[in-house]
């Protein structure tokens, strides 16, 4: 059975005192979940400590980094790495949201160095990919897709990727309040699963978490979430309204 995944990305909001405050309110309404569904939640680096202390209680929540660097230490000023990160006992990283790509021009080498040092320290990537709006009004989507995901992550074996998550993302859907169709994201989810089936056989392929990550809401998670190839999602703005996100959560089970 594939876990179900609702992963919330605060990206780069809210102090500390609002963290906590959303954190606390979060747990409190947070619906009972299945043995293989989890929240988790991806926050700014100097609150992964006070976030992971508020959930060390809650079955199945868990905490995410936003990014990490490809070293495991060195002469790099302002970065974070993955043993930082397993020290304070951070669960997942978020590896290349497309922000990262596009702002930080980070390239389909690093990103497979970012999940080499996930795999080697134990924690868990959710690999974000997607096409910009250029590209899926060209039609193109399919293969630039199916690029990232063969560039970053065919080095690996079938066993490091088995139950390995990726978030598919549609850049034209993130912040715009543009969405893709519910049949869209069936489409490019269907196609994702069977890219890994091509390369690591059925067996590999049915044991990937594939999350959508587009302008998720509490309206539209229903009907997303209820396609065989959607894992669950990635969430961006709706996760920093509480009334907004636990909906979505409660659509893991619709």
């Amino acid at each position: 059975m594939r876990k179900q995944i609702v992963a919330a990305n605060w990206k780069m909001n809210l102090t500390i005192q609002e963290a906590e405050k959303l954190v606390n309110e979060l747990i409190e309404k947070l619906p009972t979940l299945q043995i293989n569904q989890e929240v988790v939640v991806g926050v700014p680096f100097p609150y992964l400590t006070m976030v992971k202390g508020i959930i060390a209680n809650k079955a199945n929540v868990f905490v995410a980094a936003q990014n990490c660097y490809t070293k495991d230490a060195g002469a790099y000023t302002g970065e974070t790495s993955v043993p930082m990160l397993k020290s304070i006992g951070v669960e997942y990283v978020i590896i290349g949201h497309s922000e990262r790509r596009e702002y930080f021009h980070e390239c389909h080498k690093m990103l497979t160095e970012k999940v080499e040092r996930c795999f080697e320290h134990g924690l868990k990537p959710i690999f974000c990919c997607g096409e910009p709006l250029k590209i899926r009004e060209a039609g193109l989507q399919n293969q630039y897709v199916e690029t990232q995901l063969k560039e970053s992550l065919f080095q690996f074996s079938a066993e490091q990727l088995k139950g390995f998550i990726i978030a598919y993302e549609p850049i034209w859907a993130i912040g715009t309040g543009k969405t893709a169709s519910s049949e869209q994201a069936q489409e490019m989810h269907a196609h994702i699963r069977s890219v890994f089936q091509g390369q690591y056989g059925a067996d590999i392929a049915d044991t990937i978490s594939i999350l959508y990550g587009g302008s998720v809401k509490a309206a539209n998670a229903n009907e997303i979430f209820g396609k065989p190839d959607v894992d669950g999602g990635l969430v961006g703005g709706a996760s920093l309204v509480v009334s907004e996100f636990v909906p979505i959560i409660e659509g893991l089970s619709s």
